[in-house]
This record gives C-alpha cells, structure tokens and sequence, in this order.
C-alpha cells in the first residue's frame, strides 16, 4: 500500500476518528486508526465499545485533488503516535508507504518515521445496517437540537438511561428529551417522513457522550445528515462520514407526567439581563454545595434575586420583567441549572411558568413550543 496525501485533509480526518478511539480498551487492536486505501480515497476508521467513526478523504472532488494513490490496501496505526506525528509533519503532503510485517513509513519533506503497524484483518467490522427507514434532518438544526438538550442527562450511572437523550418520533415530529431527574431539557421539531418507521424505531436511547462527540464533527450547515435507526445501532451519515452509535438498552421514563399543564405565575423577561444577574447571584452561592439562588416575585413589576452564604456573604439584585401575572412567588433553584437552561434558549425573552414554590417550573421561548426547560425548585428551610 502506498499513497500521498494533502496533511491538512489528513489531519482532519484523524482528529475526527480519534473521537471513538480509547485508550482504555481490552481489545487492543482498537487503540489504532485504520487506514483503508481504494482507487477512490481513502477511508479512515475509528471505534470503541460505543461508538466507531469512519471518515473518507477521496482521491478528488470538484476542484481539488487530495490523493495519489499508487498501491492500494490497509493497514492499522497506533492512533496516539500516529495522530501526533502527522500533526507536527514539516510540509504540505505526507506519504505513507506499508511494505513488510505491516512496517509502515511516513515521510514530508526532511522528516521519515517508521511505525509498526497491525494486521488490518483483526480489526472488528463495522456494523451492517440497513438503510432502508431513513430520516432527513439539516446538520446545524441537528447541533443545535444536541446542544440545547443533552447538557441535562445525568452523569450518575446508577440510572444508566438516563444517561442517554431520548428521541421519540411522533405525529411527524422528531421529539428530543434529556432529564436527570432534577431538570428536563425538551426541543422537538417536524420531520419529512418517507419511508413509515417501524414502531420500535420510534423511540431510543441515545448515549449523551456520543451525541456531544457527534456535534463536534458535524459542520454547522444546512445539508441534511441521514439518520438511520435499527434495533440497537443508530448511524448518522453525510457525504464523507458515518458515526455509529449504540443504543441504551431499557425504557425510558415517561416525562410528560412531569410537565404541568397549568400555571399560577407568569413571568415574561429578557433572557440575557436575567442570565447575568443569575450568574452574579452564584458567585457568592458556588461556594456552599447547595449553589442556590432565590427568586421573589414584587408588586412593582420587578424580580428579586437573591443568594445568601452565611460564611461569605449574600447578594440581592431587582431584574426587571416584561411580564408577571398571576400569584406572589417565593422560590429557590440551582443557579447552575437555571444558567445551564438559559444558554440553551434561542431567543431574546422567555416565559418562565411557576405553579406553586415546590412545583416544577417552565422556561419556554413566547410563541414557540419547539423547546422547553423544566427545573425542580430546591426546597430552602
């Protein structure tokens, strides 16, 4: 095997698979990267026990040419050196060449390394998954619907779906759910669907580490990603990529018990001033393990936020509201998750919904019920 390619495009395509690479593994065959040349490009793969990466460079497109190809084949490289190697090579073009017992040369320019390789037989096949069902969504929606929800899974194993985001498709809509059981993150949005999925499709569990990965390779563009669900795989695909993950095995609770129909207090603000005033009241509420913040309603058309640690001090800031109807409110929350929800929100104002000072509360944008925060007060004596 033996082939040139641009050290730009490479170094990508490492830093993309390096992703599903672990070092912690008991396969040690998959601390490589492997590397699979055809006539066309080549093809890069990486893959750990729950997600594996394959990224394709080809040979050229429209206007560019990336690779010379002058023997083709594979070869598996210890991901760690090989990664820092082609990242610290001196030119622009790196040819790498495999000739016996898998001893494989790379040169650019005055530098030449020599790595032993592995036997690109013994590395696992990736899954074989049937395209048939399916579904379009536009890559930057795709991060955007990532980001504003899977900062709320849970970190504890001890409930290890939780751990996951749940997607449900119902009515033509792809309904995206992330709880830990003190906070809810919810973003839906309408799907063009082609094919009908199987019932059984329409509701998995995926590991919130595979979808952060996922929104770090993806581009931030309007070309639609394929998502492909099976059993227990879920592939997402463009033009050069494919990322593999596996499901969460087991139910996922039923959240839409937990979101109150009704509410006694509404609160209409600008998203950016109450931020801001959150993160102040934190500074001061970081320090005990609580981190709470306490928010009280006042008759003037204004909110009270407060935070008081008896060793270090206490702060209290008014935020003025668009909006508050309905009762007085006295309520203590996590600064950490109201911030964490906050970021999340596109939009200039949010309505938040009280329904009593123990309840759960809402945190929506006005007008639109793609996307919802919900936070469980934090009971203060």
């Amino acid at each position: 095997m033996k082939f040139v390619i641009q050290r730009e495009q490479l170094v990508q395509a490492v830093q993309d698979v390096m992703k599903a690479v672990s070092s912690k593994t008991t396969i040690p065959i998959l601390t490589g990267i492997k590397i699979n040349v055809t006539e066309d490009g080549v093809t890069l793969t990486g893959s750990n026990s729950d997600i594996s990466i394959e990224t394709f460079i080809p040979k050229e497109d429209e206007e560019n040419e990336y690779a010379t190809i002058y023997n083709c084949g594979s070869i598996v490289l210890q991901a760690k050196f090989f990664s820092e190697i082609i990242k610290k090579l001196p030119e622009d073009t790196v040819e790498i060449e495999v000739g016996e017992q898998y001893n494989t040369r790379i040169n650019s320019g005055h530098a030449q390394f020599h790595l032993n390789g592995l036997d690109p037989e013994e590395y696992p096949r990736l899954p074989e998954i049937n395209e048939k069902h399916a579904i379009k969504v536009p890559t930057d929606l795709l991060k955007h619907m990532i980001r504003q929800t899977v900062f709320a899974v849970s970190t504890q194993e001890t409930r290890p779906i939780l751990t996951g985001v749940n997607w449900r498709i119902e009515n033509d809509q792809l309904i995206c759910v992330a709880t830990d059981s003190h906070r809810l993150a919810l973003r839906s949005t309408p799907l063009e669907m082609k094919d009908l999925l199987p019932d059984e499709l329409k509701n998995v569990v995926i590991p919130g580490k595979s979808l952060n990965e996922l929104s770090k390779i993806i581009d931030d563009n309007h070309e639609p990603i394929d998502i492909v669900i099976t059993e227990n795989q879920i592939l997402f695909k463009t033009k050069y990529l494919l990322f593999f993950s596996r499901l969460l095995d087991g139910n996922y609770p039923d959240t839409s018990r937990l979101i109150p129909e009704e509410s006694k207090t509404e609160v209409i603000v600008n998203v950016k001033e109450f931020l801001q005033s959150i993160d102040r009241a934190s500074l001061l509420a970081r320090e005990g393990k609580n981190n709470v913040v306490k928010l009280t309603t006042l008759s003037d058309g204004r909110l009270e936020i407060t935070s008081n640690t008896p060793e270090i001090g206490k702060v209290t800031e008014h935020v003025y509201t668009n909006s508050i109807q309905g009762d007085e409110l006295k309520i203590s929350f996590s600064a950490k998750y109201m911030m964490d929800a906050l970021k999340a929100i596109e939009g200039s104002e949010i309505k938040i919904s009280f329904t009593g000072a123990m309840r759960p509360f809402l945190i929506r944008i006005p007008e639109d019920d793609t996307i919802l925060q919900l936070i469980l007060p934090v009971r203060t004596y």
